[in-house]
């Protein structure tokens, strides 16, 4: 139910995913607003639809919301996976209820200070990259930034396979010393690990190196967010310029539009789907809240890999070792 685009894109979504992916899908929400929007007014065969009563909207406070609201959509799907009725749960609404549902009844891996959104940021001609944390956490430490680091890292062999990734700690300079207090000892921390790069500035994000970047989720949340925009911005400035006029459109049309759409796709946050929860004992998926339905098929294709390739188990041997 949650999502600037749902309930229609999300049931597409999951629709489509149950042919492309060959998954089964529960979808948790109110029936009446979610079985019409079947062919034929009847869920497909894959699709279930978990009725629940209440939903928890992007404007409430997502911690008293999980406690007051215990037939929410989202709450009953952390259930889900938490009891094992399902492997994974996907959600693109309330980000802050998404995960909170999943910390409290998933609960948090021993030994995780707190759980971190590791957002793939997207690399022109490479794999993506990681920034670790989006949002989760918005007043950190330095011990937990130096467990985003190793669960970041973790992940990123993961998802991207990448043998040995080299951590940057985001800072306003990439000398020792800069930052403020949180940095300058998280550096501290983090020195001397042979994986450790140093700081890394704004200017580092798609560049590919280090392949996973490292802050508090309040930061790391603001940094997104300018930095989508900022894509959007260039994106729409480079079509508008191409139809300006009747030469651009026709060039557009014959060699540059179907290149430049490409490239557009790729940094399309749709083409990712969404972000791992790192830190939960359990599968959450974080979307976008204005995801498609085709960001709903890769945030399902993403939590499958995170599925078969035992991510809670290898997030629980991390945090381990390093102990």
């Amino acid at each position: 139910m949650g999502g600037d685009r749902a309930p229609g894109e999300i049931v597409a979504g999951a629709i489509q995913a149950v042919d492309i992916l060959g998954v089964e899908v529960l979808l948790f929400g109110r029936e009446d607003a979610i079985t019409p929007l079947f062919p034929n007014g009847a869920a497909p065969a894959g699709v279930e639809v978990i009725g629940c009563s209440e939903v928890i909207e992007m404007s409430d406070d997502p911690a008293r919301s999980i406690r007051s609201k215990k037939d929410a959509s989202v709450v009953r799907c952390a259930e889900a996976v938490r009891d094992g009725a399902a492997d994974a749960m996907v959600g693109a609404g309330n980000t802050g209820a998404t995960m909170g549902s999943a910390l409290l009844r998933m609960g948090r891996i021993k030994g995780v200070a707190r759980p971190a959104v590791a957002v793939p940021i997207p690399v022109p001609f490479s794999h993506p990259h990681l920034l670790v944390d989006a949002g989760a956490t918005v007043d950190a430490s330095p011990e937990w930034l130096l467990q985003f680091a190793l669960m970041g890292r973790a992940f990123s062999r993961l998802r991207f396979g990448v043998e040995n990734p080299m951590v940057g700690l985001l800072s306003n300079g990439e000398e020792p010393g800069k930052g403020d207090e949180l940095r300058k000892k998280t550096f501290e921390l983090l020195d001397g690990q042979p994986w450790f790069k140093g700081n890394a500035e704004g200017r580092d994000f798609m560049t590919g190196h280090p392949e996973v970047l490292v802050t508090d989720g309040f930061t790391g949340n603001v940094a997104l967010k300018a930095m989508e925009a900022a894509l959007k911005a260039a994106a729409g400035l480079v079509f508008t310029v191409l139809g300006s006029t009747d030469e651009t459109k026709k060039a557009a049309e014959v060699v540059t539009g179907p290149l430049l759409q490409a490239v557009t796709d790729y940094l399309d946050p749709d083409t990712f789907g969404g972000a791992a929860l790192l830190g939960v004992d359990g599968v959450c998926i974080i979307s976008h809240g204005s995801s498609s339905a085709r960001a709903i098929v890769n945030a399902c294709s993403l939590a499958i890999d995170c599925v078969n390739g035992n991510l809670v188990t290898l997030m629980k041997e991390t945090i381990q070792n390093a102990g």
